[in-house]
């Protein structure tokens, strides 16, 4: 496992060449764990509970997604900035995932050799290994516990952060985003699907309404779902509303969601002026 692999690998650059009966085997244990207390100083000290149980499920769902734990330098990071990056690398693909955490280790290998070679740490003391895990403290056993509670989790793991069909208006008349326009999302149900010329023998049934904020984005017209249903779509503009003396007393746009596409995001924004209109596949 790449777990395995990885989170050894600071240990193992100091140890592997020790006896195993070597007391100072297990004295460098102890001290990696004392290092491991003060690389997550700063995240500790600004965690909270429901930061901890987020952080938890984003790496559940991160550990199901890549096969191993989210890996991170920790040092001098919060615990929102952690959570933050995790978010951000579980959209990657494992391939380019892989060789970040891998990064992220090393990171950690060389500040922990660093430490070794440059502070004298008096790894062979004589403290006991009683005091060290006193040192190690409560509050670092559930930043711990946290992270790795991977397996009690029985909720279904959404893949998506967001609809998987979204949209928004740009009033280009006016270099703007278009706020107040009303959307609707219909799906195409018929015993064939609708095709140019000829006359529909089903119908359009509604998925959702929205309205766009000040950002000429809209809220949700779908739900947040792990595979988009494939059909044919149209997505549909109260234009002549916001613009009452524009050419265009609504817009629809109509596009396919093809079997294969089903784990893709669309977005189909709209950007507006008084008499024309364009669209495209967004991201």
């Amino acid at each position: 496992m790449v777990k395995e692999r990885t989170e050894s690998l600071a240990e193992t650059a100091l140890v592997r060449e020790l006896p195993k009966s070597c007391d100072l085997k297990n004295a460098l244990s102890l001290t990696f764990e004392r290092w491991s207390q003060g690389e997550q100083a700063t995240a500790m000290a600004t965690a909270t509970d429901s930061s901890l149980q987020e952080l938890s499920d984003w790496n559940a769902w991160y550990r199901q997604k890549f096969g191993f734990v989210f890996l991170i330098c920790a040092s001098g990071r919060s615990t929102s900035a952690i959570l933050a990056e995790l978010k951000k690398r579980y959209q990657n693909r494992p391939i380019v995932e892989f060789e970040i955490a891998a990064q992220e280790q090393m990171k950690v290998t060389e500040l922990r050799l660093a430490k070794v070679l440059s502070t004298g740490e008096n790894t062979g003391s004589s403290q006991s290994a009683t005091t060290f895990q006193e040192k190690a403290g409560d509050r670092v056993s559930r930043i711990g516990a946290h992270l790795t509670a991977t397996s009690a989790k029985t909720s279904v793991i959404p893949r998506r952060t967001r609809p998987p069909v979204t949209t928004h208006v740009l009033d280009v008349s006016r270099g703007s985003p278009a706020a107040g326009i009303e959307v609707l999302l219909e799906m195409w149900k018929g015993n064939r699907p609708p095709s140019f010329g000829e006359k529909e023998t089903g119908g359009w049934v509604l998925q959702g309404t929205s309205t766009t904020d000040k950002d000429g984005r809209s809220g949700q017209l779908v739900g947040i779902t792990d595979a988009v249903n494939p059909g044919i779509y149209r997505i549909s503009f109260n234009t002549g509303e916001y613009c009452p003396s524009g050419f265009f007393p609504f817009v629809s746009i109509v596009f396919e969601i093809r079997e294969s596409q089903k784990l893709e995001h669309f977005h189909v924004p709209l950007l507006l002026s008084p008499f024309s209109f364009t669209t495209y596949r967004g991201s």
